[in-house]
């Protein structure tokens, strides 16, 4: 039985559990707006004991998460207009991406977009992650008021009807008179509360990660992302699968290109090897083009990570090139990859190393990647303990199902934050910016104006988005 038939049960039976419990409780239950709300007073003793006995620290934090507030939101009007740049100016990349814009990280979202460079992500995780979020937001929320004798009426769980009872929230209602004559400083400590938290939980969790990673990961492999290459200069190209050229250019070699396997192609007496869309990606080159040396690993389509040479265990890039040492060009190896839980054996007779014609090659390498943009640099920070390009197995069973939980805890309680501080009314970000104008202007009506400014152009700019992405398809 695979995890995927055991997480999808464990969804089946958290539905049976929370909808029995729900019924049984339905007099708790209550309709407002588009959620189901289960009012409670749980936790609200707790959140009132903190509350009270830590007045000192939480009157410093409280200028903690409202100066974090403004940098969040700050973030994410910048990464916002990063996206609408590219969705502008790149819309090939658009189409490349294929994911709408807008849309909800969903279970099984990365596997169904194909999206490789994140873990795969299961109902368990969401069901998991979204309570801690949801819990510990709404908890922050609830300490700050009673840190400031704002009162609260309830707490409780959401669900959305279209969802239910799948997708939950949890909540902290406070009494809006009192919250309303609270002052603006107070307000704005309360609201950035749930995002301070969101953001101590990912600084928690990288944490955690990073000691689990190191006690529970060995190296077992050598990571690859390219095969061996050469610049090549377009004069000295004298021919492309066996057709002959006296005045080579791009276009020419483009057009002489087969549609489908490697194009061998001639450079003072060397064969290089390229594919049809190889080329493609260097369109437009005019005095030279990047081509893959004759080597057995393109040759023999070598993909995965290397974790075997003739039965010997490679741990990393260290232990691939003394292995491959003990080998002289033209003897025939073994090499075994794993990728996606697959195991391959590839037999290959070894190449001449083009800068030592004694040395054996194999024709693999990797390139440094550097992630862009404020997810792409969590994505990188949160594989930053890690020895680049090398393959990791866990010591125990559980282990990956473990790091990968905590990865991406990590990264949605970052991304929640974010999105969370964006100056638009359904957000606490909305009403943060509110008592922002208000707390400048000493007017309500400029506040409430330029609140309705920002919601609208906002919400303008998601529409934008959602129209840009489905042109990409169309031109």
């Amino acid at each position: 039985m695979n995890f995927v038939a055991i997480d999808i049960s464990l969804l089946v039976i958290f539905v049976i559990f929370i909808s029995f419990f729900l019924y049984t409780k339905r007099k708790n239950l209550k309709k407002e707006g588009l959620l189901f709300l289960y009012k409670t007073t749980w936790g609200m003793e707790l959140i009132d004991r903190i509350g009270k006995k830590y007045k000192k620290t939480l009157n410093f934090l409280s200028y903690v998460s409202i100066g974090i507030g403004y940098l969040l939101m700050g973030s994410m009007l910048y990464l916002f207009g990063k996206i609408i740049y590219i969705y502008l100016a790149y819309p090939s990349v658009v189409k490349a991406i294929k994911i709408p814009p807008i849309t909800p990280l969903v279970p099984y979202l990365p596997q169904v977009f194909k999206l490789d460079f994140l873990p795969p992500f299961y109902f368990t995780y969401w069901i998991i992650i979204l309570a801690i979020i949801a819990i510990t937001h709404e908890f922050a929320h609830g300490i700050f008021m009673r840190r400031h004798n704002i009162k609260i009426k309830s707490t409780g769980f959401g669900f959305f009807p279209f969802f239910f009872p799948i997708f939950l929230a949890a909540f902290v209602e406070q009494d809006e008179k009192s919250m309303k004559k609270s002052s603006p400083f107070k307000q704005m400590a309360v609201l950035a509360a749930g995002t301070f938290a969101n953001i101590l939980t990912a600084i928690l969790s990288f944490v955690i990660i990073w000691i689990f990673f190191t006690t529970a990961f060995a190296p077992a492999g050598a990571e690859f992302n390219t095969y061996s290459y050469s610049v090549i200069g377009l004069s000295g190209i004298t021919s492309i699968n066996n057709i002959s050229l006296e005045n080579p250019t791009y276009e020419n070699i483009f057009n002489l290109s087969k549609e489908e396997g490697l194009n061998e192609i001639e450079s003072k007496n060397k064969t290089y090897l390229i594919n049809k869309v190889g080329l493609e990606e260097q369109k437009g080159a005019k005095s030279y083009l990047i081509l893959y040396d004759d080597s057995p690993a393109i040759r023999n389509e070598i993909d995965g990570a290397i974790i075997k040479i003739n039965g010997v265990s490679i741990r990393d890039w260290e232990s691939f090139g003394e292995e491959i040492s003990k080998y002289s060009p033209g003897e025939n190896i073994i090499i075994t990859t794993k990728k996606d839980d697959t195991i391959k054996n590839y037999e290959i007779t070894l190449g001449k190393n083009p800068d030592d014609s004694e040395k054996a090659l194999v024709g693999v390498g990797y390139v440094e990647q550097k992630r862009k943009g404020l997810i792409g640099s969590v994505v990188g920070a949160l594989s930053s303990f890690k020895k680049k390009y090398i393959y990791y197995e866990p010591k125990f069973e559980a282990g990956l199902f473990i790091y990968n939980l905590l990865w991406w805890l990590v990264l949605i309680s970052v991304s929640v934050a974010l999105i969370n501080m964006l100056p638009m009314g359904i957000f606490d970000g909305g009403m943060f910016f509110y008592l922002t104008v208000l707390s400048l202007t000493k007017s309500e009506r400029k506040a409430k104006l330029w609140f309705k400014i920002s919601t609208n152009f906002l919400l303008f700019l998601f529409i934008l988005l959602m129209v840009l992405w489905g042109i990409s398809f169309i031109s």
